[in-house]
């Protein structure tokens, strides 16, 4: 399998700071914000007291795909016949994308299209047996649909209008017109949900097979009843195996100092100078409030490790690295995080080390969906009869001033 992690600046051209600045106040408008950060919802890690609140309420899970977040905004274009597409990164940058239609439903001809519309959602190259790859755009949620908020919508309402209105005229665009796929930089699709007690079918029958085609991570659960939240949402929860829970850190190098010999002092060299050939202490930084860093730790790196980060040809001194614990409770080096321009808050940091101290297995997840369920069916029955008993109560008799009633109500 390739890597299944696209390059953004291979797929589109990043806005400039102006007009970048533009998009996000549209997307504030849109969203009924003033902050103009990224507007994605940010999941909290699993712990063990999670188990109770996936029997508390009613969460879909997702297999967790490695690839890149971006949000999509569909925007007009300079005149009112053109539709302008722009991913949205983690760092808040917006990149455009050509060659993107999206028909609305109910248009033959396919020319009417969305706007002001934003989807949530990842990135991911899909390698099959034959080395072909296909980049696919996978969305997870709908904020905004035409400029109709639907973030106080349950999740499968929201995700019932982007397939109906969004993703069935698309496929249906294609099917009928075939040969413009090959004009597509990437394809779209809803990815795959289940309910949270299918947790033994995400482990035994979908992980495995998407794994065959890229990189996975673990698992999202995502709460059906509770609306779209930016920023930090307790009520998605990322469950990752206990050798894959990871920790974003600033990276910072320390080289030893070497005193200048008699050849240095030849060559002018008076000073204290730093060995860049020699193995550096890697410190690790956090994020703490009002964007300041405090130092969290030491990476763990073999004489060999080094030379392969040398290879990468990256630079390193001041990288988001992710970090992972090993058995001897050292950091190692996981990967590279360009896509980040910050490290994990200390909060988070905090909630990584507590999913990780208390580590939910498997084997517990899966030992906890058939309780998962008989809580999930206690709660859709107890809903039911709650609607038959509403319905089969007698109207109420209409107010004498009913009209004005409505008004204060609406007032």
């Amino acid at each position: 399998m390739g890597n299944s992690v696209p390059d953004l600046d291979k797929i589109g051209l990043k806005a400039e700071p102006e007009l970048a600045e533009q998009f996000r106040r549209e997307v504030a408008n849109l969203l009924g914000r003033k902050n103009l950060s990224f507007p994605g919802a940010q999941p909290v890690s699993f712990a063990r007291h999670h188990l109770t609140e996936l029997h508390r309420e009613d969460y879909f899970v997702c297999e967790k795909t490695d690839g890149i977040r971006c949000l999509m905004y569909f925007a007009r274009g300079e005149t009112d016949d053109h539709e302008i597409h722009y991913l949205i990164d983690r760092k808040n940058e917006y990149r455009w994308v050509p060659n993107l239609h999206f028909p609305l439903p109910g248009d033959e001809s396919f020319q009417d299209f969305h706007t002001e519309t934003l989807v949530d959602g990842e990135l991911v190259n899909d390698t099959y047996d034959d080395g072909t790859q296909q980049l696919k755009y996978l969305v997870f949620d709908c904020l905004v649909l035409d400029g109709q908020s639907l973030m106080h919508r349950t999740l499968d309402k929201r995700l019932a209008y982007f397939k109906e209105k969004v993703l069935k005229p698309y496929n249906a665009l294609y099917e009928k017109y075939p040969q413009e796929k090959q004009h597509r930089v990437f394809v779209v699709e809803d990815k795959s949900t289940q309910f949270s007690y299918g947790i033994e079918m995400m482990f035994r029958e979908i992980i495995p097979k998407v794994k065959k085609i890229h990189g996975n991570d673990g698992l999202i659960f995502t709460c059906r009843s509770t609306p779209y939240r930016n920023g930090t949402d307790e009520h998605i929860l990322k469950w990752k195996p206990p050798s894959e829970n990871t920790i974003d850190f600033r990276l910072r190098l320390e080289f030893p100092v070497l005193e200048p010999d008699s050849e240095d002092e030849a060559d002018g060299v008076s000073e204290p100078y730093p060995d860049y050939d020699a193995l550096p202490i890697f410190h690790l930084f956090v994020l703490h409030n009002n964007d300041q860093y405090q130092h969290f730790g030491e990476m763990y790196v073999t004489p060999s490790e080094w030379e392969d980060l040398k290879a990468l040809q990256m630079p390193l001194d001041d990288a988001i690295v992710e970090c992972s614990k090993d058995q001897s409770g050292r950091w190692r080096f996981h990967r590279i995080r360009d896509d980040k321009a910050d490290a994990n808050h200390y909060t988070t940091v905090d909630k990584v080390l507590q999913s990780i101290e208390d580590r939910v297995t498997e084997e517990d997840l899966i030992r906890a969906a058939p309780s998962i369920k008989t809580a999930w069916k206690k709660r859709a029955q107890a809903e039911a009869d709650e609607r038959r008993r509403a319905s089969a109560r007698p109207a109420a008799p209409p107010h004498v001033n009913g009209n004005g009633v409505k008004r204060k109500f609406e007032e």
